[in-house]
């Protein structure tokens, strides 16, 4: 006979493998009734054909400004759908006081969308997940033969509702490269534009070599908005932060020992996923590298303090955006577009050859224009 503890050892062990097991079916039933891969094929093509056709509307609607134009494709009856109508039409507006200020104009944005999963919500709806990389064109309006260029990579999650047989966007988050620009209209456009217009195109040629070896780095694994060719991936070999608050400082170093071959040490270092604080925080990497003597600044404060000393930025530099006090990002220089302005490569909300302060013009972000000594 069983002993009485025996005995009750065995009716425990019969609940828990009751319990676990009722735990077991509700997990299952939750992941059925969001039909994860469920979604039938020609929904899955509408989803498709109706994100693409507002990506390129909404594009338009920049070109064009006319942000009314896109409102239509918003369930604006929900504060989710009216916030993220009202996010892109805050976008449109700072990208034409951008133009001004720099005295360009936007004439073709054009977006390649990648969905990567389409889903059933438990209220009818369907979430979406997709990559974006959007090329912006740009003329500068005395020069308009000279079309510039600028890609950004973003990484949507939208929820859509079919409200009288139409698709409408319930909710939408991405990582908003201009969610940092709020009052550029308080800059002094007409002499920032003036002296603007007054610059030319820059030489960079007989560049050190280390220093163009870090665009190629940088061209190759920015991501979403790297070129098709690269598979719009970061490199493999490194850990991706961005989970952890960002991999930004992570990718400026690995452009500085991949490309520019600076060595790692105890201060700056990687190794099998581990990564100390001055080659992944952002704040720690700036001031590793000036106070190390590897960079020197070039200029330190506000857009309109710093802007015309911008112009000694080198492919192979960095730029660092201060917020109240703390580097929160960092990017580095890659390239200049046909009036000599810098532009920059970088991950978090992934940019290749875009100008340095598009997206970083609030009042209150500083940036620091850092030169990096490459030896010979």
């Amino acid at each position: 006979m069983r002993s009485k503890d025996g005995i009750k050892k065995l009716i425990l062990c019969k609940y828990v493998i009751i319990i676990l097991l009722m735990f077991m079916s509700m997990n299952f039933s939750t992941v059925k009734a969001y039909g994860a891969e469920k979604v039938d094929e020609e929904v899955k093509a509408e989803i498709r054909s109706f994100i693409e056709r507002v990506i390129s509307e909404r594009n338009k609607a920049i070109v064009t400004n006319e942000p009314e134009n896109i409102k239509a494709v918003y369930d604006v009856s929900t504060k989710f759908g009216q916030w993220s109508y009202e996010s892109e039409e805050k976008k449109m507006i700072y990208l034409h006081n951008w133009e001004q200020k720099q005295g360009v104009k936007f004439t073709e944005i054009i977006p390649m969308v990648f969905i990567t999963r389409i889903s059933e919500t438990d209220s009818g709806g369907f979430k979406v997940n997709f990559t974006c990389s959007t090329e912006y064109r740009y003329i500068y309006e005395d020069r308009p033969e000279e079309v510039n260029k600028a890609r950004i990579g973003t990484y949507h999650v939208q929820t859509l509702v079919n409200k009288n047989d139409k698709l409408l966007i319930s909710k939408e988050w991405y990582t908003d490269p201009f969610a940092d620009s709020l009052n550029l209209e308080k800059l002094k456009v007409d002499d920032v534009k003036q002296f603007i217009l007054s610059q030319d195109s820059r030489d960079f040629s007989n560049l050190n070599d280390k220093r163009k070896r870090v665009k190629e780095y940088a061209d190759k694994y920015c991501g979403a908005a790297e070129e098709e060719q690269y598979g719009f991936k970061y490199n493999k070999a490194y850990r991706n932060f961005n989970p952890e608050g960002g991999d930004c400082a992570n990718f400026a170093s690995q452009c500085l020992h991949e490309g520019g071959k600076f060595r790692k040490g105890g201060a700056w270092n990687y190794n099998k996923g581990d990564a100390t604080a001055s080659w992944v925080n952002a704040d720690k990497f700036k001031n590793y590298w000036v106070y190390s003597g590897r960079a020197s600044v070039l200029a330190y404060g506000n857009y309109e303090k710093v802007y015309k000393a911008s112009y000694k930025l080198l492919p192979g530099d960095f730029v660092a955006y201060e917020k109240k006090g703390d580097v929160k990002h960092i990017s580095m220089v890659t390239n200049a577009d046909s009036r000599g302005y810098a532009l920059v490569t970088c991950h978090n909300t992934d940019r290749n050859d875009v100008p340095w302060d598009l997206g970083w013009s609030d009042k209150d972000i500083k940036f620091w224009l850092v030169r990096v000594h490459f030896p010979n």
